[in-house]
């Protein structure tokens, strides 16, 4: 049975954020404001989101539009996040991020509506939003890694590549090494943690099922569902991201640029 949080234990849950302030004072660390603002974006934020939420997962009045519209600017959130992080000079980034992580999304979600969990209707947002904030969540995380990796191993090997390039090599091969370094790269946390999922830890997502009460054992269900669904997800996302990252390095004589 869930035991429901009121103001007063909200209240006392910010004494661990006092915590962390205060050892970040006693070791000079110098995060105590990093500390502060944090706390207050994430409670400002997840408060916003659960109003939106409540509305846009009402269970009685589905809305399509809504959930599209709601879907729409969780990408277009995340795409921004990802650009950011990968590199603000690699021209047409944006429009690849975007591309990338919205194809992962709707292939992967798509598939576990259609034929996995089967809702009705099929737009369900009980189902449909968590698992396009997960799958986006995780994607978003997985193409920045590999989109910074790719980039800046790119921007180091400028002669490595130019080399392979004057010997007779086309632009794919002589980016391949490098393309596959960094998809290697973005993928890993996700294999790492599949590898000890259930042993050294419970998933976020998992853990809050138990909370709530859900039968463990269909709560491992979901999991291992999710899971799989965040590793195909990811896969697709860095291998469309990758292309296009490539494609910005050279002009259209198939010619290496700095970026």
């Amino acid at each position: 049975m869930l035991i429901p949080l009121d103001f007063t234990d909200l209240a006392l849950a910010l004494g661990l954020i006092v915590i962390a302030i205060a050892l970040s004072f006693w070791q000079q660390l110098g995060l105590e404001g990093q500390f502060l603002l944090a706390t207050a974006r994430t409670i400002v934020q997840l408060a916003v989101a659960g109003y939106v939420l409540a509305v846009v997962l009402d269970p009685d009045q589905p809305n399509p539009g809504l959930v599209l519209a709601f879907g729409l600017l969780m990408l277009t959130l995340v795409t921004v996040v990802t650009r950011n992080r990968i590199s603000k000079k690699v021209p047409r980034l944006f429009p690849w991020v975007w591309a990338s992580l919205g194809l992962s999304a709707v292939l992967i979600v798509g598939y576990a509506q259609l034929l996995v969990i089967q809702p009705t209707p099929l737009y369900s947002p009980q189902y449909l939003i968590p698992l396009l904030a997960v799958i986006l969540g995780n994607a978003m995380n997985a193409a920045s890694i590999a989109g910074e990796r790719l980039v800046t191993m790119l921007n180091r090997s400028q002669v490595e590549i130019e080399t392979h390039l004057s010997l007779g090599a086309t632009p794919t091969q002589a980016l391949k090494p490098y393309r596959r370094e960094a998809m290697r790269a973005g993928l890993l946390p996700t294999l790492n943690s599949m590898t000890i999922v259930g042993i050294a830890t419970l998933p976020g997502i998992l853990t809050g099922q138990l909370l709530v009460g859900v039968n463990p054992l269909d709560a491992v269900s979901y999991q291992i569902l999710i899971l799989l669904m965040i590793t195909v997800a990811n896969l697709i996302a860095i291998l469309v991201l990758s292309t296009g990252i490539c494609r910005q390095f050279f002009n259209a004589e198939a010619q290496l640029q700095k970026r």
